[in-house]
């Protein structure tokens, strides 16, 4: 079975071009509510997916605090590059971990954590 985050945003829409211009994810669907607002979305970065919506004062997400995502990509450095030039806030250069991975992370406009790198989770 797939395993999809979902996080939430004060402003999802913006959420919505910060992720496709700085890391590369692409809409797959977005859901608006009666007043415009995005109620749902789905964003795809390779096989992966990731869920996102409109923080809420009320509700099972509410609440809730920034979230961490970890991305595996092929290569960290070109992927570090892209998110630099859209204006990412980098808070690990790429690196070399003792665990054998390289990678890098960076904070969206609302402080969640995205690192991105070639760790692969076995099951």
């Amino acid at each position: 079975m797939p395993l999809n985050p979902a996080l939430t945003y004060r402003d999802p829409r913006a959420a919505l071009d910060f992720l496709q211009a700085a890391f590369g994810f692409e809409p797959v669907r977005v859901h608006e509510g009666d007043d415009g607002s995005v109620v749902h979305a789905e964003l795809r970065f390779g096989d992966g997916l990731v869920m996102l919506g409109t923080a809420r004062d009320s509700g099972l997400m509410a609440g809730l605090g920034p979230g961490a995502v970890y991305v595996s990509v092929q290569d960290p450095d070109a992927h570090h590059a892209r998110a630099v030039q859209a204006g990412a806030e980098i808070v690990l250069p790429p690196t070399d971990q003792d665990y054998g991975s390289r990678e890098y992370a960076a904070s969206d406009p609302e402080g969640n954590l995205w690192s991105f790198g070639t760790y692969v989770a076995t099951a």
